[in-house]
């Protein structure tokens, strides 16, 4: 039986990992999202039972409420480290679970360099795109206002450090059709 093969990708806030992913679906491959994942466990109630008592300002019926933990962590550092260290373990064993029966499988992990876990991957392709267009993209996609994008952006891995990770840069720097073509140089690269 041969090995599965995991690959993950990242990118900034506005980078474009959403196309390459929509990219990959189109060619065939399963594609998972740490964020789809995110949603699925809270819609668990003994998830918001867990954050509840983490959160209890952000509660109402002994559940938390994801309006009010958003609103919270988004204007405090340290609650959305706590969100974080609670969140993001039960979102990589999730994404772990769903992988393991693919023989290849690619998963959108925005936070993947920042929380170390490239480990769980035999090889990473990282999106970048320039400034400006991120900010753009993510006015457009959330109605978000720069300063809020800017926070965001000021949490995540400076690009400029992708070249120093062990990954495969695509730079999202023209129209999808162009991107299509570098994303599969990068899975040419895998030998895919």
């Amino acid at each position: 039986m041969t090995q599965s093969k995991r690959y993950a990708v990242t990118g900034g806030i506005g980078s474009g990992k959403t196309a390459v992913c929509e990219i990959l679906k189109k060619m065939g491959f399963p594609v998972f999202s740490c964020d789809g994942i995110s949603r699925e466990l809270w819609q668990d109630a003994a998830y918001r039972r867990e954050l509840a008592a983490l959160f209890p300002g952000c509660s109402e019926n002994g559940e938390a409420i994801k309006e009010k933990v958003a609103s919270l962590v988004f204007s405090d550092g340290g609650a959305l480290e706590t969100l974080e260290s609670f969140s993001h373990p039960r979102i990589m064993e999730k994404l772990l679970r769903k992988i393991s029966a693919c023989a290849v499988s690619f998963s959108e992990v925005p936070l993947l360099f920042e929380g170390g876990y490239e480990r769980f991957f035999d090889g990473v392709i990282a999106v970048r795109r320039d400034r400006n267009s991120r900010m753009e993209a993510v006015r457009q996609r959330d109605g978000a206002d720069e300063g809020e994008t800017e926070k965001r952006m000021a949490r995540q891995l400076d690009p400029a450090l992708l070249d120093t990770k062990d990954c495969l840069i695509v730079e999202n720097d023209g129209d999808l059709d162009g991107l299509e073509k570098k994303v599969k140089a990068a899975l040419g690269k895998f030998g895919l």
